[in-house]
């Protein structure tokens, strides 16, 4: 099922967040996080972090996968999402490096270049979410076109982690991170499939914006096709979306959402 909280700002949406990934840390030490990359999830992690340090939790024994890498980069690369993740998340909770993982680093840690090491990195990748014991909880952003990870429109809802090319809009959009210039921005990724998102036991995925509300109204109340993957967070048995105002302006049941959120016993958590 899909349940949908409509807050205020990103702050609200990062508090519930870390609320819920503190408690599970709390109950799992060696909890299992999936990791998102983009502006989304940054507050969340914030919120995490300041709990982390404020109620002294142990994460010692946290282990972490991120959604997706580029191919090409090095893993040095400051956007690299191996970078990316340990600026925004390693550091800032402490986590141990050693535990966190982007796809293609669980093969040797070489940059995903020549074609062979590529056609391994998505089942290996799989192969050690599993051999972790599955993603506890995994934190998700979603474009305007509907695609979390790399997983553009028309991407299958049962496909594991594998080679993509990007959209060119979406080129578009991440040359932000690159001076600017779309040359720079790589063609190629490797991202955890639909079917692997939906592997993981429960997902939180954060949209804000006007920008995203036609994307959040395909995903929660239009029907499930691979032209809006995040559509298939409906088939999903727990799956929560947080969003702002605006993200939540083109739901027709909003105000359901509102009160049934309101009237939820706080022992259910999210």
């Amino acid at each position: 099922m899909v349940e949908v909280i409509v807050v205020r700002d990103e702050d609200e949406a990062g508090e519930i967040y870390a609320g819920c990934v503190a408690s599970l840390i709390r109950r799992k030490p060696d909890a299992v996080l999936g990791l998102a990359t983009g502006s989304s999830p940054l507050a969340a992690y914030r919120h995490l972090a300041a709990r982390v340090r404020a109620e002294s939790i142990d994460v010692s024994q946290v282990r972490g996968f991120a959604l997706d890498e580029y191919i090409g980069l090095p893993l040095d690369h400051p956007e690299s999402y191996h970078s990316v993740i340990h600026r925004t998340v390693v550091e800032p909770l402490g986590l141990d490096p050693a535990k966190v993982h982007v796809p293609g680093d669980v093969l040797d840690g070489a940059p995903l270049s020549d074609g062979e090491r590529v056609a391994k990195a998505g089942a290996a990748y799989d192969e050690a979410i599993a051999e972790a014991g599955g993603i506890d909880v995994q934190i998700l952003g979603i474009g305007t076109d509907g695609h979390v990870g790399f997983n553009e429109p028309g991407s299958s809802l049962a496909s594991g982690t594998r080679v993509k090319t990007l959209a060119q809009q979406t080129r578009i959009d991440n040359a932000r991170f690159f001076d600017g210039d779309v040359d720079k921005v790589p063609t190629h990724c490797i991202t955890q499939g639909i079917g692997t998102i939906m592997r993981a036991r429960h997902l939180v995925l954060l949209a804000f914006g006007s920008g995203k509300a036609e994307a959040v109204a395909e995903t929660v109340e239009g029907g499930v096709s691979a032209f809006c993957p995040a559509s298939a967070l409906q088939l999903h048995p727990h799956a929560t979306i947080i969003v702002d105002e605006e993200a939540a302006s083109r739901l027709r049941h909003k105000d359901y959402y509102r009160y049934a959120y309101t009237h939820k016993p706080a022992w259910q958590g999210i």
